[in-house]
């Protein structure tokens, strides 16, 4: 019997479309791409309008046969491949592969953002056909990325080392490490004081409250920058009389996020849950190809995952206000449906942002059908939907002035340095001013179901309550609490915050974020450890070489440009082979001088250990895998031993040393230098000071905190760090 072929990419798609569509139509998985460039050779003639060289790749011809053969006895084909660039690339890419005759057998493509009934039904029946505009802005940037990554490799491997290679977007989120890590090389603390005063009303002592020194009386900012200054003042605030002069308390709504896209899902998963972008998308991939859910059989959770729009659909949008109402109450239900219709500045093809295709499926309803992963993150996405829906959360936020005055001694400017004369030199000073705030929360909102980001619960808002006070109150001095604080340096990059800079900057795409993170890391650019980006020796030395001779390939508004041109292509505002006439003839002679100009990287560096074998010098050496000890008298003597980063650490276990090792997923742990004698291995970092409480290993834990493997004891790393400055050693 001729039947319709359906054709998509990966066979959990196939099963939850066959459950919607029924026998009358065949589905078949192409597993991916069916055709890309050769591996062997760079494939794209240059010379000829940059002509592409597909081929089927091996691993797919079998697929290709099969469905050629599936096409040839369709009464009709429907290419359902993913609603963006790359699934259109694809779709374009299997009329090809498959060697369709279309006036014999008619080919229709198939749109659809979620896999459920009535948006497959839909599609079905409104068939489109190929978007050329997108597949040509998908293939200018295969052929880009191709070109640079090709030439740029054989310089890389002549001047470096053999296997280096370098890619067109990758090179600028690696540029983007290696600056914040020289930034923070760079940087010098300044010190400055944070001075708190202990006060109360006159009532009582048990309604006390801190509150902050911001000022001097006359209005002119405070800034205190060394213990001295910091003394004199907390002199002058010891005898000071306090009060109110200024109380003002407001009502403050605090709005719900909108519902994620692929950026801001990445960035949530990382904060909230851990995972890495390339396991949010596994994951996020997994829920919308559809998971099967008992009797009803397979069904897609969410919509399309890879999006640059917060725009919801009307009736997703009436779905969710009417679960609002029955299920919290009218009184979390703002007026009218909220508004996030306004896209990245970047953004491409209009989509919906990440949702779930049924409202009323909630986490609890479908806990038993998913695993750890796939519930934890529909719950993140599902909650996210829900509360960009809820009315604001409401705030009563107090603000109290006070005033310290001070008959008997005012500051003189010339006991202070220059710095501090400008504000504490004037006569008029009659006193400092302090300032206390409180944040009282009357009504939840849609922090009754999601607040956004971890990161940002931590840094939390002052919900504390301060006493009724009233101007004129005189207040009780109760202590006064001084604090030497330093400024701190720009933060390493984790997951969340690159891919932000990545947005933010116009660097890459959706679909391009998790790849990007993978390659990197993979290539041995950058490491991750603590959840924070570093970047490797090999990084540093290939950023070094592109940012000297190839300025344009990582400067980050230039590879901005690059993503708008491939946007205009999209749109058919561009032409693909234009774009790449431009881009071309630069680059070329970029690398035709790079070639005379790049001086050889010697990447040897001699140990101080021996060969074991033969006694000559054992050297240190990059490979694949990261350092490795060679044997200098290769290749008469080939021995080679692991390369061993000791951190000054004991061994809890066996008194041994105890070194920074790398597994074969890239990730950083520490081990024994004795293993496999001993199997001790921690994640996290050990520090050389033992705990406090009770004198075993501490390891660094999150933010600025150190824990104790035994007694689970937290301790902050600067009183470390203070009490080894007492005893005269570095942490």
């Amino acid at each position: 019997m001729v039947s319709k072929l359906v054709i998509v990419e990966s066979p959990a798609k196939a099963r939850t479309l066959s459950k919607i569509l029924g026998r009358s139509y065949s589905i078949k998985a192409s597993l991916g791409h069916v055709r890309d460039l050769p591996k062997a050779n760079l494939g794209v003639d240059v010379d000829k309008d940059f002509t592409p060289n597909y081929v089927i790749p091996a691993q797919r011809r079998k697929v290709v046969g099969e469905l050629k053969k599936a096409a040839s006895k369709a009464s009709s084909i429907y290419l359902a491949t993913d609603p963006d660039r790359e699934g259109e690339a694809i779709s374009w890419h299997l009329v090809q592969a498959t060697e369709v005759d279309k006036d014999e057998i008619p080919v229709h493509r198939v749109v659809f953002h979620e896999i459920t009934k009535e948006a497959v039904q839909e599609a079905f029946q409104s068939p489109l056909s190929i978007e050329m505009n997108l597949v040509n802005a998908q293939q200018a940037r295969r052929i880009l990325d191709r070109l640079v990554g090709y030439k740029l490799s054989p310089l890389l491997w002549k001047k470096v080392q053999r296997g280096l290679s370098a890619g067109r977007v990758q090179s600028v989120a690696v540029r983007m490490i290696v600056d914040r890590e020289q930034e923070i090389q760079d940087f010098i603390p300044q010190e400055y004081w944070i001075i708190e005063v202990e006060l109360a009303p006159p009532e009582g002592r048990e309604a006390s409250f801190k509150a902050r020194l911001v000022a001097l009386a006359a209005g002119t900012k405070l800034d205190i920058g060394n213990k001295d200054e910091a003394d004199r003042v907390v002199a002058d605030l010891d005898k000071a009389e306090y009060a109110v002069t200024a109380v003002q308390t407001k009502r403050v709504a605090r709005q719900p996020a909108p519902p994620f896209i692929t950026s801001t899902l990445q960035q949530e998963a990382w904060r909230k849950l851990h995972f890495t972008a390339r396991r949010t998308m596994s994951v996020a991939q997994q829920l919308y190809e559809g998971l099967p859910l008992g009797k009803k059989g397979s069904v897609g959770l969410i919509t399309y995952m890879r999006t640059d729009s917060t725009h919801v659909a009307a009736s997703a949008l009436s779905e969710v206000r009417e679960f609002i109402g029955e299920k919290y109450g009218a009184k979390f239900l703002p007026p009218k449906p909220r508004s996030f219709a306004r896209k990245a500045k970047w953004a491409q093809e209009a989509h919906e942002a990440i949702r779930p295709t049924k409202i009323h499926r909630e986490p609890e309803q479908i806990r038993p059908f998913l695993n750890s992963e796939q519930l934890r993150l529909y719950e993140l996405i599902w909650k996210r939907m829900v509360a960009s829906q809820m009315a604001a959360a409401l705030y009563d936020t107090t603000n109290v002035e006070i005033q310290a005055t001070n008959a008997s001694h005012q500051p003189e400017a010339n006991r202070l340095s220059k710095n501090s004369q400008s504000f504490l030199g004037e006569k008029q000073s009659q006193g400092y001013l302090l300032k206390a705030t409180s944040s009282i929360i009357k009504f939840p909102g849609f922090m009754t179901v999601y607040s956004e980001s971890k990161d940002e619960d931590e840094r939390g808002e002052n919900l504390v309550s301060l006493p009724k006070l009233i101007v004129g109150d005189r207040l009780a001095y109760l202590g006064i609490f001084p604090e030497q604080c330093f400024t701190q340096p720009p933060p390493r990059y984790t997951e969340a915050t690159l891919i932000k800079a990545l947005e933010q900057n116009g660097i890459g795409r959706p679909s391009t974020y998790a790849p990007i993170l993978s390659t990197i890391q993979g290539r041995d650019y950058v490491n991750k450890a603590e959840g924070k980006f570093y970047p490797g020796e090999l990084g540093i030395i290939v950023n070094k070489i592109l940012t000297e001779h190839f300025p344009r390939i990582v400067d980050l508004g230039f590879t901005a440009q690059m993503e708008e041109q491939l946007d205009k292509i999209a749109q058919g505002k561009s032409e693909w082979i234009a774009a790449l006439k431009v881009f071309y003839p630069p680059f070329e002679d970029m690398l035709q001088k790079a070639w005379m100009n790049v001086e050889k990287v010697n990447m040897t560096q001699v140990s101080e250990e021996t060969c074991p074998n033969c006694g000559c010098p054992m050297v240190i050496r990059v490979g694949r895998f990261g350092k490795f000890l060679a044997c200098s008298g290769y290749p008469k003597c080939k021995t080679t031993k692991p390369y061993l980063v000791k951190i000054g650490v004991l061994c809890p276990q066996c008194g041994g040393e105890l070194v920074k090792k790398i597994n074969k997923k890239k990730k950083v742990f520490y081990g024994c230098s004795k293993f496999p004698q001993c199997q001790f291995a921690i994640n996290r970092r050990p520090l050389a000071q033992p705990c406090p409480g009770c004198g075993k290993l501490l390891v660094q834990d999150r933010g600025d905190w150190a824990k104790c493997t035994v007694c689970q004891r937290k301790v902050r790393l600067s009183e470390l760090e203070l009490e080894k400055e007492k005893e005269g050693v570095a942490l």
